[in-house]
Parts: C-alpha cells; structure tokens; sequence
C-alpha cells in the first residue's frame, strides 16, 4: 500500500497558534498513541490469517499508514506544546495497553466477523477525523484531519473487499454480521482510548482509572461530531452488515445514534 501523503511534507510552517483550540489537544495527543501503535494489531491480523498472505501484505501496509498517522498527530502536538514528548508518551502507553498479539484465531468467532471489526474500526475512525477537521480553524490539523480521514475510508474499502472474500467462504448472516459490528461499536469505550488519553495527558505518578480518563476523552470528543458525521457512519456500517442504507430501516437508526451522541456529550459536559 503505497504512502498517499508524507507527513514531514506538510506545511509545519503554517501552523497557526493562535487558531489552537486548547480542549483540542489531549484528544490529538490520545490519537496519536493509538495510531501509532497499528504493528500490535498488525501482528495479531497476521497470526489470524496466517495462511493468507495477500491479506498480509496488505496489512502491514495498512500499519505504515496507521503509524504515519501517529507520527503526524504526534508531531502536531508537540509543537503546540513543547511539554510533550510523543515517544515518552508512546512508552507509557505501551507499558500500560497490551493488545493480545499471539492469538491464532479471531477474538470475533470467524474471519468474516474479523473483518467486519476492521471495518467498524475504519468507519469510527473516518468520521472521527472528519468531525475533529470540520471543528478546528488551525490549517495544519485540518489538513492531516483531512487526509487521515481520507486514508481510512480507504481501509474501510480494503477490509470490506475481504470481509465479501470471506463472507463467501463462510456465509454469516446479516444479524451474525450486525452482532459483531454493534459488539465492536461497543468496544469504543474500552481501556484502549481511555488509556491512550491517561498516558498522553496525565502527569506523572497519577493512577489510572477508567471511568475518569474514558469520560475524560468522551467529553472531548462528542462534541465535535455534528448529524453528517454519524449519518455518514451508520451509511458504512449498514455496508458493511448488508444492509441497504439510505432507507427507512437506516433514517430510523440514524437519528437514533445522533440522539445518542448528543445526549451522552450534554450530560458529560455537565459533570465537566
């Protein structure tokens, strides 16, 4: 998978101060240590689908862009805040998050479902990113934003062309298939974000809680998103369950997510 875009390329002089949303940059600084840290799940594909190595080659060049990613957000944070230092960041992360990379079977139950969770991973990324883009008037971000999004729309088609391969092989139905999706949905707010957000935000020597730095991220985040990000999300997931989007079925669970996001961010902005 060929590089679409070289972060030390980007106009790092153009970075505007004075457009820095300061509520901004721990969750920058969160996303970096999970982009970066694409080689554990790299590894763990490949065990999984150990007799397939297009889909391998494949992977590790997904993990090239996935780490780029991490470099470029990384390296935006640091230069808006001279205290943070990604790559000691990146170790705390490390030390703390372990991603299961010796299993030789999908955690989903099937290969299929595998895939189905890369694309759920893609499709909450993309919108991520757009949402994060469309809520900053700093250019820099906004164009990494932009081609991080770009880059992972581009992912969701890759895994979705191998979940139909494997789909053939294996012949999961749609509610087999929307299970996995909503079960992965759900796992957003695991210990993954919530640990990247503690090992890039939290000063030395504090303990980690979940429920402190989860909530301390999900404040941050939801509210960036506006109705065509989680309309956009829901389009990809339907996609990528089988389902058709843009129908009553769709326009129904739409709005339902939307309702869900804002309702989550009022009542976290109010324990703020």
């Amino acid at each position: 998978m060929a590089l679409h875009w070289n972060y030390e390329e980007l106009p790092w002089d153009q970075l505007d101060h004075a457009k820095v949303d300061p509520d901004l940059v721990p969750l920058i600084k969160a996303a970096a240590l999970v982009e970066f840290n694409a080689d554990d799940y790299t590894a763990y594909l490949c065990n999984v689908f150990h007799d397939d190595p297009e889909f391998q080659e494949v992977a590790h060049g997904w993990a090239v862009e996935e780490v780029q990613h991490g470099r470029a957000l990384g390296k935006w944070a640091e230069l808006v805040d001279p205290g943070f230092r990604f790559d000691r960041a990146v170790e705390r992360f490390r030390a703390g998050y372990k991603v299961p990379i010796d299993l030789d079977a999908s955690v989903r139950g099937s290969r299929t479902g595998e895939m189905i969770a890369r694309c759920m991973v893609e499709t909450g990324t993309s919108s991520y990113y757009a949402a994060i883009g469309d809520s900053t008037d700093e250019p820099v971000l906004k164009l990494i934003c932009k081609n991080i999004a770009a880059d992972e729309l581009r992912h969701f088609k890759i895994f979705y062309t191998y979940t139909k391969k494997y789909l053939e092989l294996e012949q999961l139905n749609k509610f087999q298939r929307l299970k996995v999706a909503l079960s992965r949905i759900g796992e957003s707010e695991d210990d993954e974000l919530a640990y990247a957000y503690f090992a890039a935000n939290a000063a030395e020597g504090e303990s980690y809680v979940h429920k402190t730095y989860n909530q301390a991220y999900m404040r941050r985040a939801y509210g960036r998103y506006r109705p065509k990000h989680v309309d956009r999300a829901v389009a990809m997931v339907f996609k990528a369950c089988g389902l058709k989007p843009h129908t009553r079925f769709y326009s129904v669970a739409a709005r339902g997510a939307w309702w869900l996001i804002e309702s989550r961010a009022r009542r976290l902005a109010k324990v703020a």
